[in-house]
């Protein structure tokens, strides 16, 4: 059983994207052919926002293909105290103002490297320029505070987190070291790039003037001082993390519809599709909500070691 109140819906509004990353956890399913609708998202929230749901994240695939995403900020942002967006950044110049008018508070972005030969490798083919022009243009149209997510890859980029902070500090932006989390059917990348983020904190621990914690309690954050500023990291470090699962605020909606109890796993999803599209689905699709958040309980327990293999295909 979980005790910790659910205070974030993360949607995920396409499977599609423009990168392949080797290393993604999809938080999408890729077996879908469907989408939520905007008015479908849009009573999704209204719901949410009922239960004392107060915070709206829109994933993917990457959010920013669908052709109606502003659309889709615009009817959800009254609706929630906050509406932010993960992204790549590749499209998010050609978006960013439009998403702010619409009611977007803030993005995070996808950067795994600062090293253009290197960043196209880990992403595919990926245009490191478009992501730095969509940075400059989110933090110009005040789509703040802007979070940079580094997933640290043993032997790939785990030299360059000295780098990636003075980056994130020298635009004002908030670095979060993400570990890489296990890829159901894919344990080899797991085995061959994951490393713990031990050791970064203890080094960010030695420099820091100040050590806190996120609103959930679940992420250490430190505050580093520069030249001229000072760097703010937070470390995102769930594998075999008791504590980090004990303490999740997060419920997932899938992109077909589905709600999501648990990032790692896909035995106990509920379909609510046909209850958004229906006249009548407050109250049933309430309960829906009520039976999700029931559901819910840390998938790493006892700060378990790893299984190999043991976790399902991630959405």
């Amino acid at each position: 059983m979980h005790n910790h109140p659910v205070k974030n819906l993360r949607i995920c509004v396409t499977e599609k994207c423009n990168l392949k990353c080797f290393f993604c956890h999809s938080e999408w399913n890729p077996a879908s052919n469907y989408s939520l609708e905007p008015r479908e998202i849009s009573r999704i929230v209204e719901v949410a926002s009922s239960l004392g749901i107060n915070g709206v994240k829109i994933t993917g695939g990457e959010p920013l293909l669908r052709n109606d995403i502003v659309e889709i900020v615009k009817m959800i942002s009254p609706l929630t105290k906050e509406v932010s967006l993960v992204t790549n950044g590749i499209l998010l110049e050609d978006y960013a103002s439009d998403l702010k008018n619409a009611g977007l508070s803030r993005v995070n972005v996808n950067l795994p490297s600062l090293i253009p030969s290197k960043y196209r490798n880990i992403t595919g083919g990926g245009d490191i320029d478009k992501v730095f022009n969509g940075i400059n243009a989110a933090i110009e149209a005040d789509l703040t505070p802007l979070k940079i997510n580094m997933v640290v890859l043993k032997g790939v980029n785990d030299d360059e987190v000295e780098e990636m902070m003075d980056y994130a500090c020298s635009i004002g932006a908030i670095l979060q070291l993400i570990e890489l989390q296990p890829i159901p059917g894919d344990k080899q990348v797991f085995e061959n790039f994951h490393m713990s983020l031990r050791e970064f904190e203890r080094l960010l621990e030695s420099k820091s003037i100040i050590k806190t914690l996120n609103n959930t309690g679940q992420r250490n954050i430190y505050i580093i001082p520069k030249s001229s500023d000072k760097a703010v990291v937070e470390i995102v470090s769930p594998v075999g993390n008791s504590n980090f699962c004990s303490k999740c605020s997060k419920l997932r909606v899938t992109c077909d519809g589905r709600l999501k109890p648990c990032l790692l796993r896909n035995d106990n999803l509920i379909s609510i599709l046909e209850l958004v599209r229906s006249e009548e689905y407050f109250e049933a699709l309430k309960e829906k909500f009520i039976e999700a958040i029931a559901m819910k309980e840390p998938y790493w327990k006892n700060n378990e070691s790893l299984k190999a293999g043991s976790i399902s295909r991630v959405t």
